[in-house]
Formats: C-alpha cells, structure tokens, sequence
C-alpha cells in the first residue's frame, strides 16, 4: 500500500513539474515566428507547444469542447473575448505579473469591450482589405467591393475562411455597419455574397497569400499581415482599401479556463510585450503592432507601409469588429448557407 502510495505521489509530481515547465499555445496558423518560440524556451527553460487553427470559430468550439484542460493560452479577436468572457471560458488575468503592458499605445488598452484589458492582452490589430494582382489586373479597376461582380473575374477570387470578415465586404457595400445585428441587414448582405459566390474559387483563412502567390487567384480579401507578405514576395500584388469602407480587428491573448499553465501564460505575454520582440514578430509577420515601443524599432519603410499602418484619412474608413451579441446565431445560420449552397 505505502509503495502504491509513493507511486502515486511521483507520479503526481512528476506531472506537476513537467506542466511548469511547459506551455500550450493554441494559436492562428502562421501567426508567432518560430523563432520567438525558441528564444522564449532558451531564455526561460519553458518548451512551447504550438497547436493551430484556421478560425475563431474552430477556436471556440474546441476550447469549450476540452473545458478544464488542454491549452494555456490562446488568441481569439475582439467578439470572441466577449463571447468567450460571458460564457466563463477566460480567466482573468493578473496584470501584476505584466509591467510590459505599459509598451502599449493607449488607444488599444482599457477598450469598452474589456474595462482594465481584466480578459485581453492586444497582440496584433489590422484589417480585411483586398489583394489584387496587378500583373493581371490594373489595380485601379478593383477599388469598390461592388468590382468583385465582375464577370471578368468569375472563378478567380478569394475570399477569408472568416464569418465577420466576409459579411464585413456584404454588409459595408449596402451602407452597414460590419457590426449590424437587423436580421434584414443581415439577409441582404447575405444575398449580396450569393451573387458573388460563382467568382469564389476558395475560401481560405490558413495562409491566403499562398493562393495569390501561385497566381490561382487574382483577387483575394486577405488579411493585411498576409497582404504585407505577399507583397514583399510579388510587388505587383497590391492591397486595396474600398471606398465603401472595411473592417479593422484586433487579436488578443487570453487565458482560457481551465489552463494547467497560467504562470507561464503570464511570463509569455509579458516576453512578446517587450519592444524588441514585439518589434521581431511584426517584422516578419507585416500585420499593424499596438506596440508603442515595438514600431519605434521597425524599419522606417515598414512603419511608413500603408498595408501595415494606414494614414489617418484611410484608417477613418475602416471600423473595428465588436460583439454581435445574439445576432452571431443569425449570421452563423447565413454562413453555413452560404458555404455549402443550402436553399
């Protein structure tokens, strides 16, 4: 009985040891360099395993699948922290253990969806723009969602594997809000997408540049760390914010409910919250930093690029995703429609 005992006790420990030294990102696809991971694990002796998906949506239903154990940190965008802090998903952090939190620009702390950043940490912010190929397409010809009919371009455009994303270009072409919650609101931007869908050649939130890339498409609604990439590879792919207007998102991080590791979610945080390695990723990602510290140690060609920091004027057009509240289930029903043809 005393060695079962004993047994059971190293076991026990055992497992609480290797957890302190461990930690469980789930995280987007392609979206912490590799890099960072190893210079996290060198300077602090804790091993990151990096665990990915391609949707908020994917995110969600995992972390509420899994409930008490399996990640330790994740990266859900703005409606998602909402939805997933009213459901009890998130734990509340403790700033104490965050001083790099002051590397922040103001204007993206202490935002009305989480008073006091009690849930979210900023990581990125940015926005869902068009990516034409101008080897193809002379880049003047796509400036408003409605060119996207085109015939010309049946069979030839992308689109986000991204609910908000995608009603974001439906809803801001009839005058919406890309937070509207009118259910007619809702309906014509979905009508709008069915009407576009026979120039959709696929859907992609993995790594959407590929395609451009490949030149399988010409035009795609990418996101702008990726538009930022492609760009730098191909200069005749060029991003494009419409005149009708286009959605701004900001990702955060978030320690889901349940985690094993919370300490060392913290220590993470606070490591890509300094100005050097805040600066590192976003060099080699392209998305926009809320970052103070961190921009001031990019490229001047980089913090004067308008797919990663927009002027004043274009940023003005651009609206930031908030919560949908109730309405998320009437765009999640238009959303499967739309993605498998039901009637």
């Amino acid at each position: 009985m005393k060695k079962i005992v004993l047994t059971l006790l190293f076991v026990a420990f055992s497992a609480t040891a290797f957890a302190g030294e461990e930690l469980i990102l789930y995280n987007w696809s392609s979206y912490m360099p590799r890099e960072v991971l190893d210079q996290f694990t060198e300077e602090t002796g804790i091993k990151v395993t990096e665990v990915t998906y391609d949707s908020n949506e994917a995110m969600y239903a995992k972390i509420k699948m899994v409930e008490d154990h399996g990640y330790d940190l994740i990266v859900p965008s703005t409606d998602f922290v909402i939805r997933m802090r009213d459901q009890g998903l998130l734990q509340e952090l403790d700033k104490s253990r965050l001083p790099n939190m002051k590397n922040l620009n103001p204007r993206f702390v202490d935002q009305d969806f989480d008073k006091g950043n009690r849930y979210s940490v900023p990581y990125f912010w940015g926005s869902s723009g068009i990516a034409v190929n101008s080897a193809f397409i002379p880049v003047d010809k796509v400036s408003s969602i409605k060119d996207l009919l085109k015939s010309e371009y049946k069979g030839r455009i992308l689109l986000l594997n991204d609910v908000r994303g995608v009603f974001a270009i439906a809803l801001k072409v009839n005058g919406y809000s890309v937070n509207d919650r009118d259910p007619e609101h809702i309906k014509k931007a979905y009508e709008f997408l069915v009407k576009l869908m026979p120039s959709v050649k696929v859907f992609d939130s993995d790594s959407p540049k590929q395609a451009m890339l490949s030149n399988e498409v010409l035009i795609g609604q990418l996101w702008n760390g990726e538009a930022f990439v492609a760009n730098s590879e191909n200069p005749a792919i060029r991003y494009v914010y419409p005149k009708e207007g286009y959605s701004l998102w900001m990702d955060h991080f978030s320690i889901p409910r349940g985690a094993k590791n919370v300490e060392n979610a913290h220590k993470f945080i606070n490591f890509v919250l300094r100005p050097d390695v805040g600066a590192k990723i976003a060099k080699e990602l392209g998305y926009s930093s809320p970052n103070s510290e961190a921009v001031k140690l990019l490229p001047e060609k980089m913090r004067n690029n308008p797919i990663s920091y927009p002027d004043d004027e274009t940023l003005s057009r651009g609206e930031f995703e908030v919560g949908l509240g109730n309405a998320t289930k009437i765009y999640e029903k238009y959303w499967m429609k739309l993605k498998t043809g039901a009637n």
